[in-house]
């Protein structure tokens, strides 16, 4: 029994206790009424707060009551001359932050401690002054803090700038009359007030950039004297340097002077962000990195941690734009491979991967195999993508690279980092041709002992689409077909569904792949049963060696081209119409995957009213995007003289027509058709007291020769604040792009009222209210579509009807506006985040994909580049099925 007794006490030894440990909120509000005992005890009454400060800071609310007796409570301290007790009364005023009405009763103690001949007191009250008090006493008390600005004492003078730079957020007007104040203590010799005083005379005039510039100048000229004003400064300097890039360069020269000269300040920390400051600086040549870059060199051999880790940082960033600036450090870095602090030994490897060359990748990956071990997931994780990204870099050291990577699969690590490795070795095989084999053998070795089902699932996958185009795809069945042993119900139907993607590529391997197959029928779960039903039937399970149809190779290895929320509605309904019919005895055509529409329509209409204010019918926001598509096509469906318009291609969102607060909102949403065009013109009236009648929207398509009417829907009453439909049809020549101007005008009889009965009278008076006019635009013939591999689709796609052609664009305020302008002109859909450019970036390519009218797919890669005048050089490449539709595509950018 004594030994277990020891080693339990050995143990209670070695842990730490926090001493607020159990504490409650009732106890302590119960310790608290010593604060009333006549004869204070300092060091009891300063654990109680301590206590309550706790208490606050770790979430515990007060209620109102709690914290008006506690705060009462905590004035009658001022009585106690303690100077330990009265900080943490201080502490405590704060923290509560009592209402107006309570703050009365310590304005006075506070006020008498502000004027004490305590510096220790003067400093603290104005700190809790400025905290609890409203714009009212502020003014009361702003006569004192200007004086405490200038005050001989740092401790008085920087509280006072201090609260002055928290005050700014609620009381600007009176904070910027403390200017001079200001300034003058911008001149202090005390460190920590010039340092109060500039951050504070910054935020005064941070909206005046004139006035910012003019501070920059006048202190640049060597009147700051504390290292942190002068890293405050620095950081000003460059701010201006940004803003006046538009500038001479001569404006700037100083400026840039100044920072350089900063790389000789005594100060390590000035020293830093001055070489920081000329790293981050817009258009930086290598001239002008170069003095920077040696400081942060002598840096990376520094005795102090924290100077080596931000110098190798730094560089890490400058190595991703000015990688060759960077390689004269590359001994000092890898020198700090072995460093004890494991951020600074991942952040050299990672620059070393940016920076080396060719030669060095073999070394590099050797003391990196040490180090991986030592290090935790996070800082493998960079390390990985570093080194992802030296092999695109060196596509021909892909051996050593893809070997490092797979054996470091191997190790212990989380799934982070497994998923990383995975993915990394991914967009080698899709980059890198000749690693494809053996990268592909790698995973297949990975998923023998993989733990994480998403990976396996993923890998599966991906081995599905690669490996039957590799040299000798029967290696991998046997990867394969161990997962339907040995994994669980997610990964087996994976590896069934790869298996089938296998015999339906590989002719030759048909007969291995049924009788595998065929085993799985036998499965324990119903999904993985029913996949390998489903790919028997589609194979031809009868095990002959013939070619896969193509239908069957596009079911198997084409991506689902329509979301799935709408290919559950469809079949809902397809389902329920159905059952109906049954019960009619009628016949019902097979559901029909084209029918399904592709796009998710969002119909983002603008809020034209107040919340109480209806939206306009169906522009209205869905219950969700399937049911507005739903809806918009059984209402045309169900009008007769747009029934035989065929299927709908695609409804626009709305289109407002009239401005907000208007007596009438109207706004029309556009139905494509193959031949015809529909404009649904969604009304509503605004006014109480009238009805309308006999609603109609007439048209003057004058301005669009290529239309011509077909039909019209008018709408029989429009009464005061709800929604109604008007239709008119327009006639286009079959599946072109036709495209116009029409003006539009909302005509109606108008009737009076009665407000106290509600009902109109008989007779109304015929008006009309002139609505915005309407454009139909190329985009509206195009339905965006989403590809998840743009790369794989462009391939499969094939350059028998690709179209490329070079277009100039003009003067751009930036890349970002002309790529912008060219997606909304074609109205398609960006894939992959190319719509998103890099800052500063210089040349872009984004990728697109969309349906043309007539059910065309469609691919664009657009190539932009902008030059120092600014003017946009464009260059299109496009693939579809149709080569008309691709030369369709370049007649509608080169009339945009």
């Amino acid at each position: 029994m004594a030994q277990p007794l020891v080693k339990k006490d050995d143990d209670r030894d070695d842990e730490e206790y926090s001493p607020f440990l159990g504490i409650e909120k009732g106890a302590v509000l119960q310790d608290a009424r010593v604060f009333n005992d006549p004869q204070l005890d300092p060091r009891r009454c300063s654990q109680v707060i301590t206590k309550l400060l706790y208490l606050l800071n770790q979430g515990e609310t007060f209620t109102k009551v709690e914290a008006t007796e506690v705060f009462f409570a905590v004035t009658k301290l001022f009585q106690s001359r303690d100077i330990g007790l009265r900080r943490m009364v201080y502490l405590m005023i704060k923290e509560l932050s009592p209402s107006a009405d309570e703050v009365i009763i310590v304005t006075s103690s506070l006020m008498k401690d502000m004027n004490s001949k305590t510096d220790m007191y003067r400093a603290n009250a104005i700190r809790v002054l400025c905290r609890i008090t409203d714009g009212t006493l502020l003014t009361q008390i702003e006569r004192y803090l200007k004086q405490a600005i200038v005050d001989k004492n740092p401790v008085v003078a920087s509280a006072a700038l201090v609260s002055g730079i928290h005050l700014l957020q609620t009381n600007p007007e009176i904070v910027k009359r403390w200017s001079n104040e200001v300034q003058e203590a911008v001149q202090s010799r005390a460190a920590l007030v010039q340092f109060h005083a500039l951050a504070l005379l910054h935020q005064i005039r941070q909206n005046d950039r004139l006035a910012v510039s003019k501070l920059v100048t006048s202190l640049t000229r060597g009147t700051v004297r504390s290292p942190l004003a002068q890293c405050l400064l620095i950081r000003y300097t460059s701010q201006v340097i940004r803003e006046s890039t538009g500038s001479t360069q001569a404006g700037d020269r100083p400026f840039y002077d100044y920072l350089e000269g900063c790389l000789r300040h005594k100060a390590e920390m000035v020293i830093f962000e001055a070489a920081r400051a000329i790293t981050e600086l817009h258009g930086v040549t290598n001239r002008e990195l170069t003095p920077a870059i040696t400081v942060l060199q002598l840096f990376l051999s520094s005795s102090k941690p924290v100077l080596r880790f931000a110098a190798v940082r730094t560089l890490n960033k400058v190595a991703m734009t000015h990688p060759m600036a960077v390689t004269n450090c590359n001994i000092d870095m890898e020198s700090l491979i072995s460093d004890q602090n494991r951020s600074i030994a991942t952040l050299a490897i990672t620059t070393l991967l940016k920076t080396g060359n060719e030669s060095s990748v073999d070394r590099l990956m050797k003391q990196i195999t040490n180090f991986m071990s030592d290090i935790a997931d996070e800082f493998k994780i960079v390390v990985v993508e570093a080194i992802r990204s030296l092999c695109l870099k060196f596509p021909l050291k892909y051996r050593a690279l893809m070997n490092f990577l797979s054996n470091i699969l191997r190790e212990e690590g989380g799934f982070e980092y497994k998923k990383a490795i995975v993915d990394s070795i991914v967009i080698l095989i899709r980059d890198i041709p000749e690693a494809k084999e053996s990268g592909l053998l790698h995973l297949c070795e990975f998923i023998e002992d993989c733990e994480f089902t998403y990976l396996s699932t993923q890998i599966l996958h991906f081995l599905g689409i690669e490996g039957p185009r590799t040299s000798d795809p029967s290696k991998y069945i046997r990867y394969i077909y161990n997962r339907v042993h040995l994994e669980n119900a997610t990964v087996r139907a994976s590896a069934v569904s790869t298996l089938a993607k296998f015999g339906a590529m590989v002719d030759s391997l048909k007969p291995r792949v049924f009788i595998l197959l065929r085993r799985c029928l036998f499965d324990s779960d119903d999904e993985v049963r029913d996949r390998a039903t489903l790919y028997l039937n589609t194979l031809g399970g009868d095990g002959s060696v013939v070619e896969t149809d193509q239908d069957v190779k596009d079911f198997l290895f084409g991506s689902l081209d329509v979301p799935l929320v709408n290919l559950e509605t469809s079949l809902k309904t397809y389902v329920s119409r159905l059952t109906l019919l049954d019960l009619l005895e009628a016949s019902e055509e097979p559901f029909d995957i084209n029918s399904v529409p592709k796009e998710i329509k969002s119909q983002p209409l603008a809020e034209k009213k107040a919340q109480s204010k209806k939206p306009t019918g169906l522009g209205a926001p869905p219950s969700g995007p399937a049911s507005t598509v739903d809806a918009y096509e059984r209402m045309l469906a169900s009008i007769p003289e747009f029934s035989n318009f065929g299927r709908l291609f695609k409804s626009s969102a709305p289109v407002e027509l009239t401005e907000a607060e208007t007596e009438y909102a109207v706004n029309v949403v556009k139905h494509i058709f193959d031949r015809h065009v529909v404009f649904q013109y969604n009304c509503t009236n605004t006014i109480p007291e009238q009805l309308l009648e006999n609603v109609i929207v007439a048209v003057d398509a004058s301005e669009a020769e290529d239309f011509t009417e077909a039909g019209s829907k008018p709408l029989r009453s429009l009464p005061y604040d709800t929604p109604g439909q008007t239709f008119l049809a327009f006639e286009k020549p079959e599946g072109v792009p036709a495209v116009g101007k029409f003006s539009n005008t909302l005509r109606f009889i108008v009737k009076e009222v009665d407000p106290t009965t509600g009902e109109a009278e008989e007779d109304g008076v015929e008006d009309e209210y002139q609505l915005e006019d309407l454009d139909v635009v190329a985009a509206d013939y195009i339905l965006k579509e989403q590809v998840h591999n743009f790369r794989h689709a462009w391939e499969n796609m094939g350059p028998d009807c690709e179209r490329v052609d070079e277009y100039g664009l003009g003067q751009r305020e930036s890349l970002n506006e002309a790529v912008s302008t060219v997606i909304s002109l074609l109205g398609m859909q960006p894939c992959e985040g190319t719509e998103v450019i890099p800052s500063n970036s210089r040349s872009h390519t984004c990728l697109l994909s969309g349906v043309y009218i007539g059910n065309v797919k469609v691919l664009v890669r657009l190539s932009f580049g902008i030059d120092s005048s600014k003017e946009v050089a464009m260059k299109l490449a496009v693939r579809s099925e149709d080569v008309t539709v691709s030369d369709a595509i370049h007649e509608i950018v080169a009339s945009g």
